[in-house]
């Protein structure tokens, strides 16, 4: 399924929505809430300087980079079993050549050693910010993508642009569904500047 610009998605199951391009490099403003701070974070390898880190640390210019065999892969731990909506991936061809992920395996469970795939993505060429469902099962009411709900969720480096054999992955973030019960009113910045006084 083609999905904005020169990016492709490839999944089993059910159709999947269409990928969340930006085309930039600061990460997007978008509705589903980022948990991923509540999670234990982990890579399979690194060089000195570009671990784990630099997955989160909003900067553009820095990048996980991988040391070892393929597959490579990163890992998040949730305390508590979590609904898991979609994935952002910040990567960028022009700059990192052979080094980009051309495809995604993401697999999913209660530990390391009982995980499942759950979706499989492509990409040619990316740029920018990417953000897609976690999931290719249709939800109840059929109109989107079910979430994921997992204790652990693995991002898995399956192939490289140009069969290349280390990676850059420069900003990695991962979202919940959004909550029906949030009123937008209550997501205005004056609600946010007051929702702490008491």
């Amino acid at each position: 399924m083609a999905a904005t610009g020169s990016t492709h998605t490839q999944h089993t199951g059910a159709s999947a929505a269409p990928f969340h391009h930006s085309g930039h490099l600061k990460p997007p403003n978008l509705p589903w809430p980022d948990i991923s701070g509540r999670a234990k974070w982990s890579v399979s390898s690194y060089k000195f300087g570009f671990g784990v880190e630099c997955l989160r640390d909003g900067d553009p210019d820095t990048f996980w980079h991988s040391d070892g065999p393929q597959p490579h892969f990163i890992t998040l731990e949730f305390p508590c079993k979590m609904a898991i909506q979609k994935i952002s991936i910040l990567l960028k061809f022009s700059q990192d050549d052979s080094y980009t992920p051309s495809t995604l395996a993401i697999r999913a469970g209660t530990g390391p050693s009982d995980l499942q795939d759950v979706r499989v993505v492509t990409f040619e060429k990316p740029e920018g910010w990417i953000t897609f469902d976690v999931s290719s099962e249709p939800n109840e009411d059929g109109d989107g993508l079910a979430p994921v709900f997992a204790y652990v969720i693995q991002i898995i480096v399956a192939a490289n642009h140009m069969s290349g054999k280390d990676t850059h992955v420069r900003g990695l973030r991962v979202l919940g569904p959004i909550d029906d019960n949030d009123m937008f009113a209550f997501q205005t910045p004056p609600y946010k500047s007051y929702q702490i006084l008491r």
